[in-house]
């Protein structure tokens, strides 16, 4: 179960993390720190069985610590990961320390297990308070993640050189596994509070997160049963609840963690005495708790920067097409104006054919065939502008399409389609910049080749399919070849689509794949059949002064194609290339 906003890591959730790390991670090498954005910081340790990847942060709407699959190379020059990288250079990992229930992390390292720890990097989970410290071997903070000034805490401001103090101490008493029933209870009724509100004030740990899954497994229920008054529950319910909180706390006394993507939340890390058991899959090894955890993550945050660009980009294209179809409007108000010319010319000739104009008459007959040649003067201007904005308006429908398609294509990866989106934008910022600020712009940029979707037909021959205007133009103007076939939908917006068969044979079902595929990446990919044109790529020719990735052709025929082929054939996961 994936939600729309990533579970805050709690207290439970870091204890099965801990747990699983030190099983695998104690002891290791430090080997690398890089910093991927402002927020975020990624370790790589070396152990007996390979690297294992950590990544922390300290993002106030979702601080966690999970494990990572190998990241791609960025952020190692900024100056925390280089701070980290020369204080921990040479050093073991040697201890994972968490006292009671603080969501505090202490990673020891040391030249050798066994010896005293020469650097402490602490890890704080507090929300928007969350921070991450190096520390030398006086415990004195040689790095921040945060410098917190005397004008934002007044209780605890931290910065480098200062001697590290920990956070201010949990309210209430910590849980205890050995705690009777009935002296539980009275803690808990000892004021008029809600369930949530009295186990939170009670007792140490309690998250919200924690307390929807303590309430039980119907989530309406639960969710009622947190906002009702301690003294108005059943004696049913409160020997539910004590079952419940008595799996939770065995489940961090024995460290017997198990992720469940089930129940009221995203996922859990333990499971109550009276949950149904989940089936497991023993084909395959299950991934560490950790890694799962990473992932879920990773796949929550991936989607909302997916949705967060999105709507960005459909609010930036409603503004532009607001805009164009504005200026537009004004072009042709202009026009019309100057069909008003000839009125102006005729009403000069009639004051200059009277009998005897006086000076005042020729002024006037004047100023009528001035403002009649400057009406005509200005068609071609206007005829001109009105081209621009109704080209600029086919762009942005081109990539109005585009957008729908990028919000649709479920089955691309997260990251594929965010990175497609945020092409998107880069290329309609340029491409709707002024002459001299795009001028500007190539000069100071190194340019980088489009990377278009890229499918295989059955027989082994490339398709390309462009998902910008950029690609488009790449794939079908300037890297396509004598005998390549070069596909769209007809008198629709959508991608260019070219079956590279100048490198190999191609046959009737690849002709067939490279036509559905144009069909389903157009605007059309709602109807049933589609008709599309196939033409060679040597017959395409650029329009001059249309918009980029617009092209006329010659010797096309049509073909009749049908979208929803290739949205199962891009489903089923075996085109991409």
């Amino acid at each position: 179960m994936v939600s729309q906003s990533p579970q805050v890591m709690d207290l439970t959730s870091l204890r099965a993390v801990l747990a699983d790390l030190r099983a695998r991670l104690l002891p290791s090498r430090f080997e690398k720190a890089q910093q991927p954005d402002p927020q975020t910081l990624q370790l790589g340790f070396r152990t007996l069985r390979g690297m294992i990847w950590l990544e922390l942060s300290w993002k106030a709407e979702v601080p966690r610590l999970v494990e990572i699959t190998a990241p791609p190379k960025q952020g190692a020059g900024s100056t925390l990961a280089q701070q980290i990288q020369h204080g921990l250079r040479q050093l073991a990992l040697t201890e994972l320390d968490q006292e009671g229930f603080e969501r505090v992390v202490h990673f020891q390292f040391a030249p050798r297990p066994g010896q005293p720890p020469q650097r402490t990097l602490v890890l704080e989970l507090m929300g928007r308070h969350s921070n991450v410290l190096l520390l030398d071997e006086r415990q004195r903070i040689t790095a921040i993640a945060r410098q917190v000034r005397s004008h934002q805490s007044r209780i605890r401001p931290i910065g480098t050189g200062d001697a590290y103090s920990p956070p201010p101490a949990l309210q209430g008493i910590a849980p205890r596994l050995d705690e009777p029933e009935q002296r539980w209870r009275q803690r808990l009724e000892l004021l008029p509070l809600s369930l949530e509100k009295a186990m939170r004030s009670a007792y140490q740990g309690i998250s919200p997160v924690l307390a929807k899954q303590l309430a039980g497994e119907d989530e309406d229920a639960g969710r009622a049963r947190l906002a009702t008054s301690v003294h108005a529950l059943s004696e049913r319910e409160w020997q539910m609840l004590f079952q419940r909180w008595q799996s939770w706390l065995k489940a961090l006394e024995t460290d017997g963690f198990e992720l469940l993507f089930d129940g009221p939340n995203s996922y859990r890390v333990w499971k109550p005495a009276s949950a149904v058991p989940v089936l497991e899959d023993l084909s395959t090894p299950e991934q560490p708790l950790s890694l799962r955890l990473g992932e879920y993550y990773a796949t929550v945050l991936q989607r909302q920067d997916l949705n967060r660009a999105t709507q960005d980009l459909q609010k930036q294209l409603k503004q532009l097409r607001t805009r164009e179809e504005a200026l537009m409007a004004d072009q042709r108000a202009g026009l019309e104006e100057t069909g008003a010319a000839d009125d102006l010319q005729q009403q000069g000739d009639a004051l200059l054919c009277q009998l005897s104009p006086n000076r005042e008459t020729i002024d006037r007959a004047q100023k009528l065939y001035g403002r009649a040649r400057k009406l005509r003067r200005a068609v071609p201007a206007l005829k001109e502008r009105l081209q621009h904005h109704q080209s600029r308006l086919v762009l942005l429908e081109g990539s109005e399409t585009f957008l729908e398609e990028l919000t649709g294509a479920d089955w691309d990866g997260l990251e594929a389609r965010t990175q497609s989106l945020l092409d998107l934008r880069e290329e309609l910022d340029d491409l709707l910049a002024p002459k001299r600020l795009r001028r500007r712009r190539r000069q100071g940029s190194r340019r980088v080749d489009p990377q278009p979707l890229e499918i295989r037909s059955q027989a082994g021959l490339l398709i390309q399919v462009g998902r910008n205007h950029r690609q488009n133009d790449w794939i079908s103007l300037r890297r396509a070849r004598p005998g390549d076939l070069w596909f769209h939908a007809q008198e629709c917006p959508g991608s260019h689509v070219v079956l590279k068969a100048s490198a190999g044979f191609a046959d009737e079902e690849d002709v067939t794949l490279a036509a559905d595929l144009a069909a389903w990446f157009s605007r059309a990919r709602g109807n049933r059949r589609v008709a599309v044109v196939k033409a060679p790529v040597e017959h395409l020719q650029r329009i001059a002064g249309a918009a980029l990735g617009t092209v006329q052709h010659k010797d096309g025929e049509v073909v009749w194609a049908e979208p929803d082929r290739a949205r199962q054939r891009l489903s089923a996961g075996k085109l991409l290339a």
